[in-house]
């Protein structure tokens, strides 16, 4: 090669070296910021969208046919109901897509301002509400539940501080008993409104972030216990537990023995056989199945889409749960960790425990199915909280593609350092020598 042809070479990899050097100074001058503005490059977890959009398409598909006779008896109009979920569909993605392009540590310095806003919300329901079996967990005109978003809330707040506090887990007064007074009081306000379903979820994901950070198992048994001793002594006293209850330990002994709603459940799923009746077909939403459009939603797929149906959203399930763990492992930071996992977690054990329930293998709870039941806070809340997994999808690989770069431009280099590669400065000093 020609001296002019070496000079280019030197030209190009100055070029190329620069940017190099100036994130290394950044870098070395701190930790670079989470940014609010997002970048370009999307990074999508692919498996996992699509299958939180089949499951969308499938609510809407559900929440139409088992809407349509609730509404019109107590709406005065059939597709009432069906076009505010559309409505809040579209709110619930616009919040997924906003929290997906954010870097997800940019909000961790908010996290205390949102936990004390949804303290404060809990407690105004506590004294807002209208009091109706529709609206006792609501505000603004039941169109906002405090209790849906408290979940993702108190998710987000634990991946913050149990990440800071990871080194001081094992000690009793700085891990077991803060991490106790943040799930007990959230769970507590729940408790009140009533919501025991809800205030469960919230002690069982508690102990499982707990896990997760690296919590010792006894400490985990210690907080379980104290949590089911406090659970006892609630059902003790509540009247409609102890008859949930006593439901389900009949209906272990003899399936008959279940209450209506049960009872309903099974002949929607009796009726819809291995293959269903057909989307819109089914007639035991129309003589007494309890809210089909809500927590009974899963009898209707099992009328109308039979079990093949049933089955195939329990495996949407499962691929929202393995994805969901797999950008928890892959996660950049323990905070990331914490956050894909507890959101996963979440999601998938609120819908296998209303799965679940409607088959009679479980306890009634009165829970949503998330993606399918009708229902705007808890449709916002899902989809804004998977917005934040897939953020932390989109951290990890965007880190990974920059190492793996790094990673081969030092390659480039040391490949270039044996051979034509070298400066002009050292060709002539090793010209000279010879």
């Amino acid at each position: 090669m020609t001296e002019e042809t070496f000079d280019q070479f030197d030209a190009a990899a100055e070029a190329m070296a620069e940017p190099r050097r100036t994130r290394g100074r950044r870098r070395a001058g701190g930790r670079r910021k989470a940014s609010f503005w997002p970048t370009s490059e999307l990074n999508l977890d692919v498996p996992l969208f699509l299958a939180v959009f089949a499951l969308l398409i499938f609510g809407v598909l559900m929440v139409y046919s088992s809407s349509w006779d609730f509404s019109l008896r107590e709406y005065r109009d059939a597709t009432l109901m069906f076009r505010r979920q559309l409505v809040t569909m579209t709110i619930g993605v616009v919040a997924g897509i906003v929290a997906y392009f954010i870097d997800y540590r940019f909000w961790r310095k908010y996290a205390v301002l949102m936990i004390v806003g949804t303290i404060g919300a809990l407690v105004a329901v506590l004294f807002l509400s209208t009091g109706m079996v529709t609206t006792s967990r609501a505000l603004v005109d039941g169109s906002y539940m405090p209790g849906e978003f408290a979940k993702v809330v108190t998710i987000f707040y634990l991946s913050v501080w149990l990440s800071s506090k990871r080194e001081q887990l094992v000690a009793v007064d700085r891990g077991i008993l803060p991490l106790a007074a943040i799930v007990g009081v959230m769970a507590g306000l729940i408790l009140l409104q009533p919501d025991f379903s809800a205030a469960i979820t919230m002690v069982v994901l508690g102990g499982l972030m707990f896990f997760l950070a690296g919590g010792s198992m006894k400490q985990i048994g210690i907080m379980l216990l104290v949590a089911s001793v406090l659970g006892a002594l609630f059902v003790s006293v509540s009247a409609t537990s102890q008859a949930r209850i006593s439901s389900y330990l009949d209906s272990l002994q003899d399936p008959t023995q279940a209450n209506n709603h049960i009872l309903r459940s099974f002949e929607a799923f009796v009726k819809g056989g291995w293959f269903g009746v057909g989307i819109g077909l089914a007639d035991t939403k129309l003589t007494g199945l309890p809210v089909a459009p809500t927590d009974s939603v899963f009898a209707v797929v099992g009328e109308e889409l039979g079990l093949v149906g049933a089955g195939a959203l329990a495996l949407l399930y499962g691929v929202v749960l393995w994805r969901g763990m797999v950008i928890a492992r892959e996660a950049p930071d323990m905070m990331g960790a914490l956050l894909a996992g507890g959101i996963t977690i979440w999601i998938t054990m609120e819908a296998y425990m209303n799965m679940g329930v409607m088959v009679g293998l479980l306890p009634f709870a009165g829970n949503a199915l998330p993606l399918i039941s009708y229902g705007g806070s808890s449709l916002v809340s899902v989809l804004g909280a998977l917005g934040l997994v897939l953020s932390v999808s989109r951290v990890s690989k965007l880190q990974s593609n920059k190492n793996e770069r790094i990673v081969d431009a030092t390659t480039r280099g040391r490949r270039g350092e044996r051979g034509w590669g070298l400066s002009r400065a050292r060709r002539a000093a090793r010209t000279g020598r010879n």
